[in-house]
């Protein structure tokens, strides 16, 4: 998260402080709003893990999402 806190804090000019604040609100919304397995994605992705493992859960999600499964 601290490079995605960091990009944020110069393509706006932000500070990181104000960027870490904005990132964590839009991944919180995005967690709450997307399907469960997407929003577990997003939060292995963060801890250091790769998207990778979880492409089926993926699938799945948006599947769901979009009225299919």
């Amino acid at each position: 998260m601290d490079e995605l806190v960091k990009l944020v804090s110069q393509k706006t000019g932000l500070s990181e402080e104000m960027s870490k604040v904005a990132v964590v609100t839009v991944l919180d919304y995005l967690k709450k709003e997307l399907p469960a397995p997407i929003a577990g994605l997003i939060d292995n992705f963060l801890e250091g893990g790769s998207l990778a493992g979880g492409l089926g859960d993926l699938s799945e999600g948006l599947g769901g999402l979009f009225g299919k499964g």
